[in-house]
């Protein structure tokens, strides 16, 4: 795979459009357009049933669109293969979900650490690069502590460390302080922002209008469209 260019931009969805062949049909993607620029910093928002985690599987190359363009890193999905598919999304998509999905007995470095096995890496090499992760995160302290002995709002930092340890073209970040106290939530938004500062391009898929109003752009799903995006239009 090839390196993203640094004139194009990192996602780019033209046209986009899903169908579930249910009985009515269900159209959860109606003609979504939009792209993001490597660094950037945007919220999806949208209420219960507007296609947010639809248009997230697409943006993640988990489902094909039934029709449109999706981009990610230069190359365009409909052109692969699933395994190269497979591969390009190891090697230039990071997802972080609401659920943390982290291997309960496992260290937080041995989480983070199981990020890179698809680079064929030994396990000290991954062990490596996943402490120097976790230290971007503000976890040093924690890493030899077992998943169960973390709190939610450290889970999500492992979980995002695990994410940044491919150095991956775009983080995928669905709910990420959904699960959380208002506080630990406010600690998760400003690392994200902290890390969007380091140059990390990042995409936030949230119902919570106030997180999103946060970032430096918001793009408002409603019904399966685009509702608004303030790249374009400057409204909320």
């Amino acid at each position: 795979m090839s390196e993203t260019a640094l004139d194009e931009p990192v996602l780019e969805l033209v046209g986009v459009e899903m169908t579930y062949q249910t009985t009515p049909p269900v159209h959860a993607l109606r003609g979504v357009s939009f792209s993001v620029e490597r660094g950037e910093l945007v919220a999806v928002v949208g209420p219960s049933g507007s296609g947010k985690s639809t248009l997230l599987h697409i943006m993640g190359t988990l489902d094909r669109p039934t029709a449109g363009e999706v981009s990610v890193a230069g190359h365009q999905i409909s052109e692969l293969a699933d395994k190269q598919l497979s591969a390009l999304r190891s090697r230039h998509i990071g997802f972080v979900f609401q659920q943390f999905h982290l291997l309960s007995g496992y260290t937080a470095l041995d989480n983070v650490a199981d990020g890179a096995l698809y680079t064929g890496m030994p396990l000290d090499g991954r062990r490596d690069l996943a402490a120097r992760s976790l230290r971007r995160v503000g976890l040093s302290h924690r890493m030899d502590h077992t998943a169960t002995k973390l709190s939610g709002g450290e889970r999500q930092r492992v979980a995002i460390a695990r994410a940044l340890i491919g150095s991956p073209s775009i983080i995928l970040a669905d709910e990420p302080s959904g699960n959380l106290d208002t506080a630990t939530s406010d600690s998760i938004v400003e690392l994200i922002e902290e890390l969007s500062g380091e140059g990390v391009t990042i995409v936030v898929i949230t119902h919570n209008r106030e997180i999103a109003e946060k970032f430096p752009r918001t793009i408002g799903l409603r019904d399966g469209s685009v509702e608004y995006d303030t790249a374009l239009s400057g409204a909320r």
